[in-house]
């Protein structure tokens, strides 16, 4: 196999007509680039420089090397230039999972950002559902994913960076009796038949706790799993809701919606990355998508 090193070493001799120029150029002695030569004569099993007057020049086989060798040089040069352009965060990928009410408030203008200041890396996006994106995170498959948590921990090799409180909102039947109030207390809506708008997990503990300390537990008449499915069962009289600020982008004209305290329930948004090795958040290019998602989620900050 030839030695990729002493092929430089030939390019260098080529390159300047004798052994004595090229050792200067690559600080070496005349005597180790005979040598390193020789050794690539050997590998080749065939001359590859021929001498002329005072230089050399290079036989056949010594050309077609040093052509290769140029080749090989560009390519590293490349390769090293590729590299720190990763390294700096001006080129790659990022794979991000988010989930649909974090999109349009979060992830849209957080991307749109990120591709202005680092228009060289590529951000593919995957929409999740119910299921749990962090083992995608731990594993490799993402580099960041969109999660809610309660307590702000995570399994043991990931960091939850946190983003945004994102607070539940009542959503009422236009005409109910509670409709005309701006604010309500938790307890006002004991009584009431409920909506189900998230599925296990959560953001349905979120609401689950915030009713339990105001002393009730909801009865659910309907389950939708879907914010505007149901906003539409509300509409239809069919019961009360929670509903997060960001699954409120668009409105049923049918309903009306209210702040709720005493207490507000609460989901909190996070952004889930690995604590370390190729995926942490102290790749260039993963710390500006999260400062992207911080702007996001506070604008006015």
């Amino acid at each position: 196999m030839l030695d990729v090193r002493r092929m430089q070493v030939l390019r260098a001799v080529v390159s300047s007509g004798s052994v004595t120029a090229a050792a200067a150029d690559l600080g070496y002695t005349p005597s180790a680039v005979s040598q390193q030569i020789g050794a690539l004569e050997k590998q080749a099993g065939t001359e590859l420089l021929e001498r002329v007057g005072r230089g050399v020049r290079p036989t056949a086989a010594g050309l077609l090397l040093t052509e290769y060798a140029d080749a090989i040089g560009r390519q590293v040069a490349e390769a090293e230039t590729a590299l720190a352009d990763l390294r700096a965060g001006r080129t790659g990928r990022l794979a991000v999972r988010y989930f649909a009410t974090a999109g349009a408030a979060l992830v849209a203008p957080a991307v749109a950002r990120f591709r202005r200041e680092h228009p060289g890396v590529r951000v593919e996006l995957k929409l999740i559902d119910v299921e749990d994106p962090l083992p995608d995170v731990k594993e490799g498959r993402a580099d960041l994913a969109l999660v809610v948590r309660a307590d702000g921990t995570g399994p043991e090799g990931i960091r939850l960076v946190r983003l945004l409180d994102d607070p539940y909102r009542v959503v009422l039947p236009r005409g109910h009796r509670l409709a005309g109030r701006r604010l309500l207390e938790l307890a006002e809506l004991a009584d009431e038949p409920w909506v189900g708008s998230e599925w296990p997990g959560p953001c349905l503990d979120a609401q689950l706790d915030a009713c339990a300390t105001a002393g009730f537990r909801p009865s659910f008449a309907v389950q939708s799993e879907d914010y505007a499915t149901a906003q539409g069962f509300v509409a239809a009289g069919l019961g009360v809701s929670l509903i997060p600020r960001l699954g409120l982008g668009s409105r049923h004209p049918g309903v009306v919606v209210r702040k709720v305290r005493a207490p507000e329930p609460v989901r909190v948004l996070y952004a889930a990355v690995r604590e370390t090795g190729p995926g942490a958040a102290e790749r260039p290019a993963l710390r500006g998508l999260l400062d992207a998602l911080r702007g996001a989620a506070h604008p006015d900050r």
